[in-house]
């Protein structure tokens, strides 16, 4: 299946591809996605996690492969020839996902996606970063990388490298943050504390952001309280793209820095935040980087 659909920079839109996993609808983010194919069995790792069902390598490319009914505890409803594997891109990891069928890709806005509430996702356990109704039918949005991060916590935010930085000076320099995910928002809000950036103002999506941002402009104190600004790329109501566009395009705004700080850091994602104009782009584990980045941005702004 071609999953490679270009969309407009800036637009707020995403492709979602839906799938199949025990008799239930789910999706995924296009842009998350190098292939799709047909099952292949993979040669099983001694020890691995039980969710883990091996590892195999198309064109040289070692790939591990998780077993998503299991990882959902869920009952696969097809046969194994007829199944299919995801092959997706992020964090910097080529991980495959087994699942039971593909059925289409979706073009959506970020506006359309529901943010679960607590009773579906909470901010440790739930898995579901959004819910589109298509159809007359639920798609649920799963959180792969929560789902990789639970099954092999170091591929996860590496919190550890704020250590190596060393003792820090505190920096009450206003930074405001538009990142979805609670757990990801705390951890990031505490890693930026601990190198001593004091004032952080954190955003749910990219339009809470641009409202904060906008009233500030408006009543002219913009530059007083935001020096820097870190969005996520992928945010229910509006994604961190547009975000960079609409700041981007602003007299005033555009000259506050911007960083985007995401798993979907690849290739294709990197020409599209520099077409936007956004200063730099990292990938979420480096959370140590994303210190560095604040400030020499910081320092450049300055002078």
């Amino acid at each position: 299946m071609d999953t490679n659909i270009l969309l407009e920079n800036g637009t707020n839109e995403l492709e979602v591809l839906e799938f199949t996993v025990g008799g239930n609808l789910y999706g995924i983010n296009v842009a998350k996605i190098r292939e799709i194919t047909s099952y292949q069995k993979a040669t099983p790792v001694p020890n691995s996690h039980p969710s883990i069902e091996g590892i195999f390598m198309p064109r040289d490319t070692m790939i591990t492969v998780i077993n998503l009914a299991k990882e959902l505890k869920l009952k696969p409803m097809s046969k194994e020839d007829e199944d299919m594997l995801i092959i997706t891109n992020f964090n910097k990891l080529s991980i495959a996902f087994h699942v039971d069928s593909v059925l289409g890709i979706h073009r959506v806005s970020w506006a359309d996606i529901i943010k679960p509430d607590e009773t579906i996702s909470g901010p440790d356990a739930g898995i579901a970063t959004g819910i589109i109704k298509i159809d007359k039918k639920l798609i649920i949005i799963l959180d792969f990388e929560k789902i990789v991060s639970d099954i092999s916590p170091e591929t996860g935010l590496k919190v550890s490298d704020i250590d190596s930085l060393g003792v820090r000076d505190r920096n009450d320099a206003p930074i405001m943050m538009a990142e979805d995910s609670p757990l990801l928002s705390k951890l990031i809000l505490d890693s930026l504390h601990k190198a001593g950036y004091s004032n952080v103002t954190a955003c749910a999506n990219g339009q809470e952001a641009w409202n904060i941002i906008c009233q500030k402009r408006d009543d002219g104190t913009l530059h007083d309280n935001v020096k820097c600004i870190i969005t996520d790329i992928e945010m229910p109501i509006m994604d961190g793209h547009r975000l960079i566009k609409l700041c981007k395009s602003d007299d005033i705004v555009k000259s506050i820095p911007m960083i985007i700080f995401s798993s979907l850091v690849n290739e294709e994602m990197r020409r599209k935040g520099e077409a936007l104009g956004v200063d730099a782009q990292l990938s979420k584990p480096e959370i140590g980087n994303l210190v560095s980045t604040i400030d020499g941005l910081l320092l450049k702004n300055m002078s």
